[in-house]
């Protein structure tokens, strides 16, 4: 008895699949996004970042000490040695002089707004700001904020040695009623100084030339200029309207200008315009030139 074998024949084999390759370049990038919700996210972290730049500034200190010392001194020598207002002829009193030095304190504040932006310049640093930050519009306003500040310091510094330099003069106290008026008029001026200096500084980019250029125009041209040009017109330039917040005249002033004189809230309104027009062309340039 035989047994008979039936074999299967083998067919061919199915081939199998090749395995799908793994890529070896970089992982595709994500591009990032920023909103602006992010931006302002940011400005307080700008804003204590400026603090810091202003505190570690040389200047700073000089320029609020020379602030104080002025007010003592220029009260204490008008109360001293002038005694009389040259344009009413009367006996000055602590209510008129103690605001006299806030003119120059907002001189101070303009040229220390005009560092806040030039001194990043002159050392190199603008660059790695706005690669930290590259919402240009944030650090010009941190900086704004930080410089409107050390304004309103400086002005409650000024008007204090001013007040103090009076009573070391030995002046009446005299009319105190219209005081309080006058220190928050001359405090707004203080405090939008710095904003209007730096929008100078933007522009300007150099900070000998930005305050040559702050201290040529308040203490010589704009009051050449008022000597030649209409009453109407000088009215409207910047540091006309610091006299008209602060009720003081300068040199340049004659009856003329004094007969069409602005309203402080319109002298407001006026400085407030060219320290917003100053911040804004600086800004414009910030975004267009390069930071080097």
């Amino acid at each position: 008895m035989t047994s008979t074998t039936h074999s299967t024949p083998l067919g061919p084999t199915s081939p199998r699949p090749l395995p799908t390759p793994t890529p070896t370049g970089p992982p595709p990038t994500v591009p990032m996004t920023r909103d602006r919700d992010d931006d302002l996210a940011a400005v307080p972290a700008a804003v204590r970042s400026e603090w810091i730049k202003l505190r570690s500034l040389r200047s700073t200190p000089a320029i609020l000490c020379l602030t104080i010392v002025i007010g003592v001194l220029l009260s204490w020598i008008l109360a001293t040695f002038v005694k009389t207002d040259p344009n009413t002829h009367e006996v000055f009193t602590v209510g008129q002089t103690f605001i006299f030095s806030t003119w120059l304190s907002t001189v101070l504040a303009i040229v220390m707004g005009t560092l806040l932006f030039t001194s990043e310049v002159h050392h190199g640093t603008l660059a790695n700001a706005i690669t930290s930050q590259p919402a240009r519009w944030v650090i010009v306003a941190a900086k704004a904020m930080v410089g409107a500040g050390f304004g309103l310091v400086m002005g409650i510094a000024g008007m204090v040695a001013g007040f103090t330099g009076a009573m070391l003069g030995g002046l009446e106290t005299g009319n105190t009623s219209g005081m309080t008026a006058t220190a928050l008029w001359g405090l707004l001026l203080t405090t939008l100084a710095p904003v209007f200096g730096l929008g100078v500084g933007m522009i300007i980019r150099h900070s000998a030339a930005a305050a040559s250029t702050v201290l040529v125009w308040a203490l010589v041209l704009e009051n050449l200029i008022k000597s030649l040009a209409p009453p109407k017109l000088t009215r409207l330039m910047p540091f006309s309207a610091a006299n008209g917040l602060l009720g003081i005249q300068s040199a340049g002033d004659t009856p003329a200008t004094r007969a069409v004189a602005l309203s402080r809230v319109h002298d407001a309104l006026l400085f407030s315009g060219y320290s917003l027009a100053a911040i804004a062309v600086g800004t414009v340039l910030l975004y267009r030139r390069d930071t080097n």
